[in-house]
């Protein structure tokens, strides 16, 4: 892990950001924020996963006036993503939101910013800066020849001055590309000429599939850097599969874990039984187990009983029947997939029921 520079460390709302704290794992809500129901269900589903903080979307008045609504029925903290429109930072501020996400270069000059600080301190709240590389300044854009890194850290620390300027320092920083190579260069520059805690993430890196590959090297690597005090992982996906891809980046890097260590082989020829199927139903039974332990789903008899013997808890599949491990002890053989399926999540439930660990937290 890269030995940098510790940033400074914020409060959002009682969650500590930099400094040392654990990196913090956000989502985006993107349901109608409008519909305070939908908006808070999907809430909901986000800290089931983990999510410690949600920024939601306030694109005009109405979705505005039911932020108290919102606000009230959720304890994660809340962050008001704001464009254009300084006043929806002010009524988001006004119904407890422990952030906001705003340019000040876009809210509507000076009176506007200084009246969102004032508010910010009067709440104790925190604002990132948030630039992206497709809605930089013309001047920076006609300086540096496009959106680059050194253009985007520039407009970044501008931002943060007129920030200073009115005394406020409850920052964080985000720069945010499509492009993995400008992601690293920005994040790296900004992280030598400043101390704020930074939120990173790779923008519109894609679906399910390549945005979990884009986003995990970029922040993977800026992660093993020392970069980075909280995250978003993007994806054109149910907001769900950004926190757990959060988490399992984190989990590669030694930096944080939520939830089973999930082993399984990825099948060849001498698989007998339909291992993919096997492992997304465990998968799924486990989305929001905070358990810390390891579970195996193997598919073969060459590493699969070595693996799963390994495990707290595995199956190792084959022809016409698998069998069923705990903590190193063949527990039960049984024949057919579905019942070798419904056997091993009975004894997956057991499991956790002894080792008390439902309704962990992450680490």
């Amino acid at each position: 892990m890269g030995a940098t520079k510790k940033t400074r460390q914020i409060h959002l709302g009682s969650l500590p950001l930099g400094g040392g704290a654990p990196v913090v794992v956000q989502s985006m809500t993107n349901t109608d924020t409008r519909d305070p129901e939908a908006t808070l269900a999907q809430i909901a589903r986000l800290a089931a996963r983990g999510c410690e903080a949600v920024r939601l979307a306030v694109p005009d008045e109405a979705a505005a006036k039911v932020l108290p609504e919102i606000r009230a029925g959720t304890s994660l903290p809340l962050i008001a993503d704001i464009h254009f429109d300084y006043r929806l930072a002010l009524a988001a501020l006004d119904a407890g939101f422990e952030g906001i996400r705003i340019n000040p270069g876009n809210i509507g000059g000076e009176r506007p910013v200084r009246e969102v600080v004032s508010a910010a301190k009067a709440n104790g709240s925190v604002i990132r800066v948030g630039v992206n590389s497709g809605s930089l300044e013309k001047r920076l854009l006609a300086r540096y020849g496009g959106p680059t890194p050194q253009a985007m850290v520039e407009s970044a620390l501008g931002h943060v001055r007129l920030l200073e300027d009115l005394h406020f320092h409850d920052l964080k920083i985000s720069l945010k590309s499509s492009s993995v190579l400008n992601t690293l260069e920005a994040y790296r520059l900004l992280h030598e000429r400043t101390d704020y805690p930074l939120h990173i993430g790779v923008t519109e890196a894609g679906g399910l599939l390549r945005g979990t590959v884009k986003s995990s090297v970029g922040l993977g690597l800026l992660l093993h850097e020392g970069i980075g005090d909280t995250l978003r992982v993007s994806l054109t996906a149910d907001p769900a599969e950004e926190v757990t891809v959060a988490y399992e980046i984190l989990r590669a890097l030694g930096l944080r874990k939520r939830g089973p260590e999930i082993i399984s082989c990825p099948t060849c020829g001498r698989t007998e039984i339909d291992l993919f199927s096997l492992a997304r139903a465990v998968e799924n039974a486990l989305a929001t187990s905070t358990a810390n332990i390891t579970v195996a789903v193997m598919g073969c008899v060459v590493n699969g009983p070595g693996e799963a013997r390994e495990a707290d808890i595995g199956l190792a599949g084959g022809k016409d029947k698998g069998i069923i491990f705990k903590k190193g002890q063949i527990v039960r053989t049984v024949r057919g997939q579905e019942a070798l399926l419904n056997a091993f999540l009975h004894e997956l439930d057991l499991l956790l029921q002894e080792e008390g660990t439902k309704g962990g937290k992450a680490v």
